[in-house]
Formats: structure tokens, sequence, C-alpha cells
């Protein structure tokens, strides 16, 4: 039962970032380099936060929940600062692609950075927030045998998932509000950050976390939609898997020279 708890919780947490990495990145080198920078800037963050949370005991030698409030509040802060200092080494190597290429286009558009730096930063992420969760739910043990939730570990799962999902989000509009210099967007994502962290106080009473934390990442996954330039319309034609008909062979054809007689 304990196999099944890890394999199934881990399922649900990286199984919707592990299709993403196959289908988008994997197959791309400089995607797989981008996602490898975007992980080291997130643990950039993590070390940052760690040293302020140790310092930050020493010196009020307490741990109380108002500490550990305001270190949740910095590490937010910080993560979205290590993010923009990924925005702007990624925007440097764009223009350096673009510079090195024959066409002067770089190979990988900042959008496509956005996307997979956003997804670096979930997967990171997610991987440090469950990483000892998962290590419980292998045993020996039993959830909730001592009057807690045994809702523990699919919950924890659920949000690990989400997490993963809105940092990709975050990422993408992040990265367009810093191209157009959209504070409002950047506050937005800042404050939709801090508001995510702090929902997750509200555990073991899960329903008031993970349904606002769901219904979040829903509305900016189609902020980021949108953000990316997608549109309903195609949605539809996607989903009726019809290809418009090619036109060069007819523009081809009518730039031959007629036979001479």
């Amino acid at each position: 039962m304990a196999a099944a708890v890890f394999f199934g919780c881990a399922a649900i947490a990286f199984g919707p970032a592990a299709a993403l990495v196959l289908l988008t990145v994997a197959a791309e080198p400089l995607r797989v380099i981008v996602l490898v920078a975007g992980a080291f800037f997130w643990l950039l963050s993590l070390l940052a936060a760690s040293l302020l949370w140790f310092v930050s005991v020493q010196l009020s030698g307490r741990e109380d929940a108002a500490l550990l409030l305001l270190g949740a509040a910095a590490a937010v802060l910080l993560q979205e600062l290590c993010r923009f200092a990924c925005f702007k080494l990624l925007k440097k190597a764009d223009e350096g692609l673009a510079t090195l290429s024959e066409d002067g286009r770089s190979p990988i558009s900042l959008r496509q950075m956005a996307y997979v730096s956003g997804l670096s930063f979930g997967i990171i992420s997610g991987i440090f927030s469950i990483m000892n969760i998962l290590a419980d739910s292998a045993g020996p043990g039993t959830v909730g045998i001592h009057g807690d939730s045994p809702y523990y570990f699919i919950t924890s799962a659920f949000l690990t998932m989400a997490l993963v999902l809105l940092h990709t989000f975050w990422g993408v509009i992040f990265f367009d509000a810093c191209e157009r210099r959209h504070t409002g967007s950047l506050g937005l994502v800042v404050g939709s950050h801090l508001l995510t962290s702090g929902l997750t106080f509200l555990n073991p009473w899960y329903e008031a976390s993970l349904g606002p934390i769901f219904i979040l990442t829903l509305c900016t996954g189609l902020w980021a939609f949108s953000t990316a330039g997608g549109s309903f319309h195609n949605v539809l034609k996607c989903l009726s898997c019809k290809q418009e008909p090619e036109g060069r062979v007819m523009l081809y054809s009518a730039l031959q020279v007629p036979p001479e007689e």
C-alpha cells in the first residue's frame, strides 16, 4: 500500500510536468539548457532564503508563526527577484543568439524561454516541497492513525501539481510583463504568488486552501494563454484537427515561365 501511495502521489505531482518536458522540451537542446538555467536560479533563491531564515532565527532567538509567515513572504520575493535575474540573462542570451544566426533571428524565442524557465522553476520548487513527504509516504506508518487527516499525502500531491503549473504560467506572464514594462502585471504575478503561499498556511483545512489555489491556477493559466498569443479560435481549430490548404504549390506554378511554342 505504501508503494502505491508513493508512486500515485509522485505521478499526480509531476505527471503534467513530465509530459510537458517530454513533449515540448526534451527534443530541443536549447530548451534543455534554459530548463537547467531556470532551475539554477530557483536554487539561488532557495539558498538566499535559507541564509535569511538562519540569520533571522539567530538574531531573534525564536521560531514562531509570525516569523515563519515573514520568512515565507521573503522566500516568495526572492524567487521573483531571481526570476527577474533569469529574464535579464536569457534576454542577453537571446540577443547573442540572434547576432550569431545567419538570418539575424534567434533559434528560440523569448516566449519559449519564458515557458521553459517557468516550468523549471515549478519542477525544482515542487521537488523540494514534496520530496520529504514522498519519502514518508513510502512507509512505514499509517496516515491519520492519531486523528490527523488521512488525505495529507494526496492533497500535498495536488498542491505540488498546482504549484508547478502556476510557476509555468507565472514565467510566461512575468517575462512578457518585463519585456513590455507592465508593472501592473508584475505586481499581480508577485501578489498571486504571495497569496498562494499564504493559502498553504490554512492547512490542514484543505477545503480552504486547495480549492482557491486551483481556481487561481485556472485563472492564471487562461491569463498566460492569452499573453502567449492564444485565442479561442485557435483552440477550436486545434481540436477540429483541420489543416489549412497549402498555397505554396499554387504560387509556385503561377510563377512558372510558360513553355515556348
